[in-house]
């Protein structure tokens, strides 16, 4: 079953994605190419996993840049038959542009519950940014119950992750157009029966000012951590609470959602139902008392 989940996120994390959108306009001619600058600004937070801390090590970052005057017709590829990017050479309207990045170890742990940091930016052509790759060092572990355990790539994949984007995400903040990266840490870290851990990156893309945002309080200290679960009919985030009990989750779309509290140290559970984002609005659900 692991070994199946490992080959999964293999797939869906993007990694051979990159020649589909190349490939979309072999067929016919392009348009006149779009012209001009743009700042942006890629910030990265973090959904958080039952873990002490998480390091990556990311060391660059770049875009992938669509300057045909419509992208649009890129839409509609067929991703499944495209291979590996770097064996193709790119369609003369894709062009890769490098971001000023800050290259180090990150701590993923340290950004949850609404924060985050800028991790690359830079002034680049104009067009529309379809894909984003963050290429990752080999100093990657995470500590559990105080023991250190390493993140392997895993076999035959890529030291990279690719993030597909549709070319609109990206918004207007005075300047600069910026997005926020969610490295949802659960689901990025799989161990197979060889015992290993492979980093199997997932990554979700949001906009602050076009999602919700859920936050709220639990008591009493003893009950934590607790593990906050936010979901609907089409999508499931998380938080853990810090030290005081504090969450925060963001990039939820527009409908209802359910919060789950699963706490520590033998307090029930508590669920709240029906809990509206309306025009990406944010939900401040109080202090939430749990009992024994």
């Amino acid at each position: 079953m692991k070994k199946q989940q490992l080959k999964r996120s293999i797939v869906v994390s993007s990694f051979f994605v990159c020649l589909a959108i190349i490939a979309c306009n072999k067929s016919g001619s392009l348009e006149t190419a779009t012209t001009g600058t743009q700042n942006v600004s890629l910030s990265l937070t973090d959904g958080p996993g039952l873990y002490d801390s998480v390091f990556i090590e990311i060391k660059d970052v770049k875009v992938l840049l669509d300057t045909s005057s419509n992208t649009r017709k890129n839409d509609n590829c067929d991703y499944d038959r495209m291979g590996d990017f770097a064996h193709h050479k790119p369609d003369s309207s894709f062009i890769w542009q490098d971001l000023n990045v800050a290259a180090g170890v990150y701590n993923l742990l340290s950004l949850r519950n609404g924060v985050d940091t800028v991790l690359a930016s830079g002034t680049i052509k104009a067009g529309s940014i379809r894909l984003i790759r963050i290429d990752l060092g080999a100093n990657n572990y995470f500590v559990k119950d105080s023991v250190k355990y390493p993140l392997n790539i895993p076999p035959n994949a890529p030291s990279y992750i690719l993030v597909k984007l549709m070319g609109n995400e990206f918004g207007r903040f005075g300047s600069t157009s910026r997005l926020w990266l969610d490295f949802d840490i659960q689901r990025s870290i799989v161990q197979l029966r060889d015992y290993k851990f492979y980093l199997t990156p997932y990554i979700r893309a949001f906009l602050v000012t076009q999602t919700g945002t859920v936050t709220g309080t639990i008591t009493p200290k003893d009950a934590l951590p607790a593990i906050i679960s936010v979901y609907s009919n089409t999508d499931t985030l998380y938080a853990i609470t810090n030290r005081d009990g504090f969450f925060k989750i963001r990039g939820l779309k527009d409908g209802n959602y359910t919060i789950f509290v699963n706490p520590s140290n033998g307090y029930k559970t508590a669920t709240l139902s029906n809990q509206a984002i309306i025009n990406a609005s944010t939900d401040n659900v109080g202090t939430i008392t749990l009992k024994k």
